[in-house]
């Protein structure tokens, strides 16, 4: 019997932690997703880049101190940015064939 509710209690404890692991993960991913954006978006205006650099910064002191919820606001809207940025200029460039 103390077995048995000894195991429950490691699983809801372990069931508790897992979103903790899912932010943190969010959080190096939208990271990751960043890096790979920039590397590949080529020519991009040096301001924007500034601001991204920035921003990345600001996000990776958050992490450091374990503050994901700010880490995964800071990423989020860099992408958002980031995914607009890369749709205007897909759709100027190409209208002339």
């Amino acid at each position: 019997m103390k077995g048995t509710a000894l195991s429950a209690l490691f699983a809801a404890a372990t069931l508790l932690a897992s979103p903790v692991f899912a932010a943190d993960d969010l959080c190096v991913i939208n990271l990751q997703k960043i890096d790979d954006s920039m590397a590949t978006a080529g020519a991009t205006s040096e301001g924007l880049d500034k601001a991204v650099t920035e921003h990345v910064d600001q996000a990776k002191a958050a992490q450091a101190k374990g503050d994901t919820k700010q880490c995964i606001a800071i990423t989020s809207k860099v992408l958002e940015r980031l995914e607009k940025t890369e749709k205007g200029s897909g759709t100027s460039g190409g209208s002339g064939t």
